[in-house]
């Protein structure tokens, strides 16, 4: 995200994805929230994205919000293999005979979809799955969040000019939206320890005209930290610790890391410690890797065992958040944590009543 950047942006520049503050605050509560939840007997696991996914069988709506109808098209085709890999039906309201397809306001007053895209924010980003519901997510002034009057999807810039990888930003953006997290901070993979968070030994602070940090005379480099400080990101080291560090946690159950997913960013050299780490991605970053799939699958399975696994932790996790010990009546009043306890037990409620 360019932060106030508003000098040139070169290729070989790293644009990062981060959302705006406020929804990150609100999703920080809504982490120390989850943390204070009693745990099952059984040993079982509580999962963000039990409370993050969608209803396996799932109609979830998609509007816009600027662009026009050749564009709109363009996004929904370079989406319909995620929609075709899972148990979840993508709807776009696309209008037959003219092709144009659903869109929403900024000032709607209820959700006329549960993804809303929008372009005119900078960078690429989006709410992960559910979340795009959730009226607790961001403030109520801010452009981002979960409200219906709120942007939950941005493609910055398509309304301009597409990226030369642009169904891959797509794809990856939509993938959040549907409760995939970024393949960088999956606990199981490498990238924690291969990533080259501080400067080089004698490292002499240097920018160039524009303020991006670049190697010193003597050919020593920036770490991610110093990097992403400068032009275009701006970054805090507290904003790069929450979008690329891996944090170990109890509420979070990662896949096997997966080198080709297009979760996985494509790094410049100056982020690894060497130059062949198993943190770089092997896929073309375009299309789903087959590990991809297999989460959509297992995220929104067909009717069968696994679907009745999810109704079984759905109704686990229901308990829980309305237990008094940790849920409705001790989720942190003034902290926002009873408003986020209110809002998963009516989601897991209506979910579990289509089911």
């Amino acid at each position: 995200m360019p932060g106030t950047a508003h000098a040139p942006v070169r290729t070989d520049d790293v644009i990062l994805e981060a959302l705006p503050d406020d929804v990150t605050a609100s999703l920080q509560v809504r982490s120390a929230w989850l943390k204070r939840l009693p745990r099952p007997q059984t040993g079982l696991e509580f999962l963000v994205a039990d409370l993050q996914r969608w209803t396996p069988g799932q109609t979830v709506r998609v509007a816009f919000l600027g662009g026009n109808t050749a564009l709109h098209k363009e996004i929904s085709d370079a989406v319909a293999p995620i929609g075709g890999a899972c148990n979840l039906k993508l709807d776009f309201g696309i209008t037959p005979g003219t092709g144009a397809h659903r869109t929403w306001s900024t000032s709607d007053t209820t959700h006329k979809a549960e993804i809303r895209v929008s372009f005119d924010q900078g960078g690429f980003f989006s709410l992960v799955g559910t979340d795009s519901v959730d009226v607790n997510i961001g403030s109520p002034a801010g452009p981002v969040g979960g409200r219906g009057n709120q942007r939950s999807l941005n493609l910055g810039g398509f309304t301009q000019g597409k990226p030369s990888n642009w169904q891959g930003v797509v794809r990856h953006e939509f993938l959040h939206a549907l409760g995939f997290h970024h393949e960088h901070q999956n606990m199981r993979g490498p990238c924690e320890s291969d990533f080259r968070w501080d400067d080089d030994a004698g490292y002499q602070p240097t920018t160039d005209a524009q303020g991006r940090f670049v190697p010193d005379a003597a050919g020593k480099r920036p770490g991610i930290y110093t990097y992403l400080a400068g032009f275009p990101n701006f970054w805090s080291k507290e904003r790069i610790d929450f979008n690329l560090r891996t944090q170990e946690s109890p509420d979070v159950v990662a896949g096997a890391f997966d080198a080709a997913s297009v979760m996985l960013y494509r790094f410049p050299a100056l982020f690894y410690k060497t130059g062949n780490s198993a943190c770089a991605p092997t896929g073309d970053g375009i299309e789903l890797s087959e590990n991809d799939i297999r989460g959509l699958k297992l995220l929104y399975p067909a009717v069968g065992p696994s679907m009745e696994a999810v109704v079984s932790r759905r109704r686990d996790l229901l308990h829980a958040v309305s237990a008094p010990a940790g849920g409705l009546e001790s989720a942190g009043a003034g902290h926002g944590g009873s408003s986020f306890a209110a809002q998963a037990a009516r989601m897991l409620r209506e979910s579990l009543s289509h089911v």
